[in-house]
């Protein structure tokens, strides 16, 4: 398997991980994961846009322009043939000698390679279950940054207890899930998150947010509360991996009749049309 080191595709087999590599020891970077479709990049400038965007707020410069690594992608595409999955993409700093400071000069590292994966068919026909965790994390959600220590405690709980997603609360309010954004319906509106400094603004958030506004769907960007959630008529979940799943049990309370939602179930056929209509052809 073909993998991008920086500006070359290499066999995974050569790749080489530098023992004082800041992405190694510190978390010092960022990342973002690309959906693949039969062999088609699936929204790769909003997630280039985002990876780029997230270097510049943890101030790594990356030598490509983003032009040029659309190309390097598209190339590893190409070396597969790769066609059902997702690109992950990392950025770290760079390797440096241990300690928490750095000096200039240090050249970033930067890597790409695919991740094959299914597309969550029986969980978006079914729906999941979800437990509820304090959101402890640092107050920086929207990078895209490589710190997600906590995110895996929670989502390792969730999967320990048979629960498909951890929700994550902060001050009593909703923020999103571990590895997802968090919607709500009641009364026939959808609520999520504002997007702000605490949760990460998901592509597939922003493209269903479209979706609403397309279909007629009253959505209001308004913080609601853990019991607001639990007494929700349908709550679903995003995610680039996961697109929208409808979440049918929280805490071990149903949602509403304990199925998944007309409104829902709405929301995921409209956002599997627009990948049609993307000429996405595996959907």
């Amino acid at each position: 398997m073909k993998v991008l080191v920086n500006d070359v595709l290499v066999e995974r087999s050569e790749v080489k991980v530098d023992i004082e590599d800041r992405g190694y020891q510190f978390g010092d970077g960022v990342y973002e994961v690309i959906r693949v479709y039969d062999g088609t990049p699936f929204a790769m400038e909003e997630h280039l846009e985002r990876f780029y965007r997230s270097a510049k707020e943890i101030e790594i410069e990356l030598s490509l322009t983003m032009e040029e690594l659309k190309g390097k992608l598209e190339e590893l595409f190409a070396a597969g043939p790769f066609h059902d999955g997702g690109i992950y993409v990392q950025l770290s700093r760079g390797v440096a000698p241990r300690k928490h400071q750095y000096e200039e000069g240090i050249k970033p590292q930067l890597i790409a390679y695919p991740v094959p994966s299914k597309r969550p068919e029986k969980e978006q026909q079914e729906g999941v279950s979800a437990i509820t965790a304090d959101d402890l994390r640092w107050l920086r959600c929207d990078i895209k940054s490589l710190n997600l220590l906590y995110n895996i405690m929670i989502k390792q709980r969730a999967y320990t207890s048979g629960a498909f997603e951890g929700i994550l609360i902060r001050d009593g309010y909703v923020t999103e899930g571990t590895s997802s954004n968090i919607f709500m319906i009641k009364d026939r509106t959808i609520y999520s998150h504002p997007a702000s400094n605490l949760i990460l603004n998901g592509i597939t958030r922003m493209k269903l947010a479209a979706l609403f506004a397309e279909n007629g769907w009253t959505f209001k960007e308004q913080a609601f509360t853990k019991e607001e959630l639990l007494q929700a008529d349908e709550v679903f979940m995003s995610s680039t991996t996961a697109e929208v799943v409808p979440i049918i049990r929280i805490d071990q309370q149903p949602v509403g009749d304990g199925t998944p939602g007309e409104l829902t179930k709405a929301v995921l056929q409209a956002f599997l049309q627009s990948l049609k209509e993307e000429r996405v052809p595996s959907v």
